[in-house]
């Protein structure tokens, strides 16, 4: 497994410099350092944190380009929902605001290839923005699906314009769903898919790419995976920190993550249900069982890393390098 490109020392009071209505409930927001310096670098599929309160932290992707440091940009939906985070984005922060800033780090990076596939359901657009303008100025063959409710809720429309008809739009109450059937039936050597939206659409593509070459699907969720029916329950085992030199103990209804910072190691967490890759650690020794919503299937049976918010152990002791 690649280490993914991590920031993990930016922190900051980020200036909202412009917030604006670019579809039905999304909002784009333009962040900026107020002394106007650059801001760290990042990479297309890129999130960052905004902590908009004492507990509320929450994920949004990069959708700007990565080669201005002067400015991010953050395309945000209105969820009816919400579990606090888009309805403050929405109702507090507009130009002039400040808001706490983590990141960027990245668990969805866009790999080299000739060909790609890209499929966006909804605000699941965002973090496929800035992939598609570099796939374009590296010369790949690539496509675009992109689904919505409707016409109206479909973000960054004018952006994609100009692509021309490497883009396919499909609102949903003009042309029904997307014909995934159609789109991923064949598999195709040497091209790679890329997705981002609601759960039930990564899910049907998940199942439709099981028969493509591995490494193929690259996907990314906003909610974390429903464990599968019978999924084996939690047990206890022992937690080695070579690092620390500490050797405790992980009871049934606590996680790796929670141990942690009860015997106060410094660990970093934001989501906390797997899905934001921020607590991934190294592996030293110890059979993981990974619950995570980040790591791919390659990458989990490399067992060089797990998200201890979520992911155990099988085996009687699990080592990290922490």
């Amino acid at each position: 497994m690649t280490t993914p490109t991590i920031v993990r020392e930016f922190e900051a009071d980020l200036v909202v410099t412009d917030s604006h209505v670019v579809a039905d409930d999304v909002v784009a927001l333009t962040l900026a350092a107020a002394d106007g310096s650059s801001l760290p670098p990042w990479t297309p599929g890129a999130h960052v944190d905004l902590v908009l309160g004492d507990e509320l932290v929450r994920q949004y992707s990069l959708c700007s380009s990565p080669g201005d440091r002067s400015a991010w940009r953050l395309g945000i939906l209105r969820t009816p929902d919400s579990r606090g985070g888009s309805k403050a984005v929405h109702s507090e922060l507009r130009s002039g605001s400040t808001v706490r800033v983590r990141g960027p780090r990245n668990h969805f990076p866009l790999v080299a290839a000739g060909s790609y596939l890209f499929i966006a359901g909804g605000i699941g657009i965002t973090p496929l923005l800035p992939m598609i303008a570099e796939a374009d100025a590296a010369g790949a063959d690539w496509h675009l699906l992109y689904g919505g409710r409707t016409r109206g809720s479909m973000a960054f429309l004018d952006e994609l314009e100009p692509y021309g008809d490497r883009v396919t739009l499909v609102p949903q109450d003009e042309c029904g769903l997307l014909d995934l059937d159609a789109a991923l039936g064949t598999p195709r050597e040497g091209t790679l898919v890329y997705t981002c939206g609601p759960t039930g659409l990564l899910d049907a593509i998940e199942a439709r790419c099981a028969t493509w070459p591995s490494g193929t699907l690259h996907l990314e969720r906003f909610v974390a995976k429903t464990p599968e029916a019978g999924a084996p329950g939690n047990t206890e085992f022992e937690l080695v920190l070579q690092r620390s030199g500490l050797t405790l103990t992980v009871p049934a209804d606590k996680s790796v993550f929670e141990v942690c910072k009860e015997a106060g190691v410094s660990v970093v967490g934001s989501c906390l249900e797997g899905i934001c890759g921020t607590c991934e650690s190294e592996v030293v020794d110890g059979d993981v069982d990974h619950r995570d919503s980040v790591l791919n299937e390659e990458e989990r049976e490399s067992n060089e890393y797990m998200m201890i918010c979520v992911s155990r152990c099988r085996s009687a002791r699990l080592t990290l390098d922490l």
